[in-house]
């Protein structure tokens, strides 16, 4: 059973409250829609106070090209990556030459050679560490990732994982956008780095009196017929945005059976989980868990905590959610259900026990 080490997030320093990015998106959007007023509802029921963004709020005023929110993307994406890996690997008190294996998750720009391979030079990674980029995830991408890691430290016992995940969502704005689904991206996204250490099991504890969070095993679902559900599309001035409306009907009706039977071969349901560490895609996405799992709202009060100080961040917004629950008071045997969603349309899920 793989641990959890250490998780440390970094955000980039321009931040933006949800009034001013109503009052941008009423400036952009209102020629568009006679309805503005209404639609830009979505902002105040949106549970997000303030998001964080690579570049300043002018910036956005005007048209930009894909080769130009690129190059931004892989400068701001390596700095943050740098920024939230040695936060990780500093609580977990180790050096960059101990990591085995790095993991890159990111959607939001496209580098060759992939960015992992510059994190080997910035962070000072052994020459021989295995890489293992995984690009299109999206939203999911954190969870998945993490899985993969786990499994990675699994199949190899002595093992350190290191697991980054990175999306730069503001970047991927296109001001010529008048689509409802550009429209709720400007009220929802926001840009976030994620760091993950996972250790084997044949890996020294330093303390071995706190329990650590165990990965007992993973579950990825893709739903077939829902690619048109989420995702990106290529167009000349960038990554368009595809963002169903159906997302919470599809948890709601869905969600329940695809836990139970993730859970049931470990011997286990979801009233004997202590901990649920679900992507807060969206207000309404947590509501739809917490009605189609029958958990309180409390339940997922942290992920409602990372949603109102830090937006939908893509991949790694379940990273921080995972933070937060790791600084909880984990007691030994308690459960937890880490969970995503994302392209696909599809779902992960972790089951984790601390130990």
């Amino acid at each position: 059973m793989p641990r959890i080490e250490a998780v440390a997030t970094a955000v980039p320093p321009y931040e933006i409250n949800q009034e001013d990015s109503m009052k941008l998106a009423r400036r952009f959007f209102q020629d568009a829609y006679p309805d503005i007023d209404r639609l830009l509802g979505v902002f105040g029921n949106s549970q997000i106070q303030k998001r964080h963004l690579c570049m300043p709020m002018d910036w956005y005023e005007s048209e930009r090209h894909f080769a130009e929110k690129n190059k931004l993307y892989v400068e701001n994406a390596e700095a943050l990556s740098v920024l939230a890996a040695r936060k990780c690997l500093e609580k977990a008190n180790l050096s960059a030459d101990s990591i085995d294996c790095l993991m890159f998750v990111s959607s939001t720009g496209i580098a060759t050679p992939s960015l992992d391979s510059r994190l080997v030079n910035r962070l000072g990674l052994r020459s021989d560490v295995t890489r293992v980029p995984l690009w299109g995830l999206g939203c999911a991408g954190g969870a998945m990732g993490l899985s993969r890691a786990c499994e990675y430290a699994r199949a190899y016992p002595d093992r350190r994982v290191l697991l980054l995940s990175v999306e730069l969502c503001g970047l991927t704005f296109i001001r010529q956008d008048m689509s409802k689904s550009n429209l709720v991206a400007t009220c929802l996204f926001g840009d976030g780095a994620a760091a993950a250490l996972i250790e084997g099991d044949t890996v020294h504890v330093t303390d071995s009196r706190a329990p650590r969070l165990r990965f007992c095993g993973a579950r990825t679902t893709t739903w077939p017929d829902t690619l048109d559900v989420m995702g990106w599309e290529l167009t000349e001035p960038g990554l368009k945005v595809i963002f169903s409306r159906d997302i919470p009907s599809i948890i709601r009706q869905s969600m329940k059976e695809n836990v139970d039977s993730f859970l049931s071969p470990h011997g286990t349901s979801v009233d004997r989980l202590r901990h649920f560490i679900f992507h807060p895609g969206g207000a309404k996405v947590l509501t739809a868990y917490q009605r189609s799992l029958g958990i309180s709202a409390d339940a997922t009060r942290l992920s409602a905590e990372v949603l109102n100080n830090f937006g939908n961040m893509s991949s790694p917004t379940v990273l921080f959610v995972l933070e937060k629950s790791m600084e909880q008071n984990w007691e030994h045997g308690d459960l937890g259900l880490l969970a995503a969603l994302g392209p696909g349309f599809s779902s992960e899920m972790l089951l984790l026990e601390a130990r």
